[in-house]
């Protein structure tokens, strides 16, 4: 087989555009998330655009059970993963901590902190037991600074960031790079969910100012993965030029 990349929360966003460069590069894909009409939709649309095999499974990162099962009933030579891509998380409103919504933290947590655990627990086991290997999370400006209300979001990608440093020294002995991500405002889905649906809402975050594209970061993530085997990228971050800092966003009137 030609080389192998699984990304999580692959039907949207970063992980679409990671799942479509991958491709483009000649790599093979495993592609998960939580909604499978869509996965296979895009199984469907890169086997035709660049004649590459796609594996598709669909699940939530956040039930362990479920991506265990999932994961090791992969046949054997799709588990011999090159890159794992940590891309599945989200963010759940933008409370104070003393309104905040207990499920809105419980799925933040779940998905951005656990979810990331279950799957790298599995996956880097196997690149240990293949020799090789190269994981990527997907972290955020959120994990480097705090904001208001941003609270438990925040707590969850400094959570993502301490565990890309642990990573990075666990799997030191086996040669497995691991690289963080970090972006600042990138236009995607993601504030959508944030705003429960709420489109209007969404939309004002990005007014007055032009905001990364989920493409940016994942070529981005490529330019670390493709740098020669000598080399690791431990950390990038990566930000709109009208954004200097989580809050430091020049906005153009009119």
């Amino acid at each position: 087989m030609s080389k192998i990349a699984l990304i999580t929360g692959a039907t949207a966003g970063i992980g679409e555009a990671c799942a479509h460069v991958f491709a483009r590069e000649r790599y093979d894909l495993i592609l998960t998330g939580r909604r499978a009409d869509r996965l296979e939709k895009l199984a469907y649309q890169l086997n035709k655009e660049y004649n590459v095999e796609v594996a598709v499974s669909s699940f939530d990162v956040r039930d362990r059970d479920v991506v265990i099962s999932k994961l090791e009933e992969l046949p054997a030579e799709w588990k011999k993963i090159n890159v794992l891509v940590n891309n599945a998380g989200l963010s759940m409103g933008l409370d104070p901590i003393q309104k905040g919504s207990y499920d809105d933290w419980e799925t933040m947590i779940d998905t951005n902190i656990k979810g990331l655990l279950y799957v790298s627990r599995v996956v880097s086991n196997w690149m240990i037991n293949n020799g090789f290997g190269h994981i990527i999370n997907l972290g955020s400006i959120a994990g480097k600074e705090v904001y208001a209300n941003g609270n438990v979001y925040c707590a969850s990608k400094h959570a993502v960031d301490a565990l890309n440093k642990g990573m990075r020294i666990d799997l030191l002995p086996y040669g497995i790079k691991v690289t963080a991500v970090h972006p600042g405002a990138v236009e995607t889905e993601f504030s959508e969910v944030r705003f429960k649906g709420d489109k209007a809402r969404a939309k004002k975050v990005y007014e007055g100012f032009e905001p990364l594209v989920a493409m940016d970061i994942a070529e981005t993530i490529w330019f670390a993965v493709s740098r020669p085997a000598h080399v690791n990228i431990n950390e990038l971050t990566v930000m709109p030029t009208a954004q200097a800092t989580a809050t430091n966003i020049f906005r153009k009137s009119g």
